[in-house]
């Protein structure tokens, strides 16, 4: 990040707003633009039947992840179902927690409730990071993470590199496949936040954004990822990844400690 330290903005007086119209105006124009979005639904659901319909790629299913149990083989990721999605999770090696990275912390904390529902329609899920286990353990246990977590430093691609994918696999028997990765904004499914913010009058605050005249002026993508202990969206050195502010014990940032690494 260029910018290395912002402030949230203002609640009220910001320049831009919608025009005022009554009731039947608005219902009218809003289920105008219903129909707009049913059709976007439905041009994602098509493009769904298209993914289901990629080729895919044999892994090694005998190459071994790192665990809290120790090595497995990554066949064992699927607990015996069929299907597993994963997250691939960025480390930044002797960093200290809060010098992890935002985007994957952001992920990592919507998409942990998942599991439980991808469970019950018959799909497992796992976190795999680069990190060496012995400084990703307690970096578990402070962020109260409690779904299986696995480190792939040393493997080659897809599973050992390219952080910050999510991926899919399929289990036939002892054989292992790839189906579909994705990566940035592929990502956003995993983190609801994105798409609440979307719904909002001035959306996410990015400057990528179409906005109308007037409206508030966008900043560097995900400039509120981060923040420190006032709640002041920040990259610069007293930040943390918004999440890690909810922890017990997550106490103020001293300026230089260990942020080296910048989205």
């Amino acid at each position: 990040m260029t910018e290395q330290s912002v402030t949230s903005p203002a609640t009220t007086g910001s320049p831009g707003r919608p025009p005022v119209v009554d009731w039947d105006t608005w219902q009218a124009t809003r289920e105008e633009f219903l129909a707009r979005e049913k059709a976007h639904t439905r041009a994602g659901d098509a493009l769904a039947a298209e993914r289901r319909r990629l080729p895919m790629v044999e892994l090694d299913a005998t190459m071994q992840v790192t665990g809290a149990d120790g090595p497995v083989p990554l066949v064992d990721l699927f607990q015996g179902r069929d299907e597993l999605v994963v997250y691939q999770h960025m480390w930044h090696d002797g960093d200290p927690f809060e010098g992890q990275c935002p985007g994957c912390t952001i992920n990592a904390w919507h998409i942990q409730q998942a599991a439980p529902y991808l469970a019950a329609r018959g799909v497992s899920f796992a976190m795999l990071t680069e990190g060496p286990w012995d400084e990703v353990a307690p970096f578990l246990e402070f962020m109260g993470y409690t779904e299986p977590w696995y480190s792939v430093r040393g493997l080659e691609a897809p599973v050992g590199v390219d952080m910050g994918h999510i991926a899919c696999f399929l289990r036939d028997g002892d054989r292992v496949y790839l189906t579909y990765r994705t990566t940035g904004r592929g990502n956003e499914p995993a983190s609801g936040v994105f798409g609440l913010l979307d719904m909002t009058p001035y959306g996410r605050g990015e400057a990528w954004e179409d906005m109308p005249d007037g409206w508030p002026e966008g900043r560097n993508s995900c400039w509120y990822w981060a923040t420190d202990a006032d709640g002041g969206a920040t990259w610069g050195p007293t930040r943390r990844p918004v999440p890690q502010w909810t922890r017990p014990g997550a106490t103020p940032v001293a300026p230089g400690a260990g942020h080296e690494h910048h989205h």
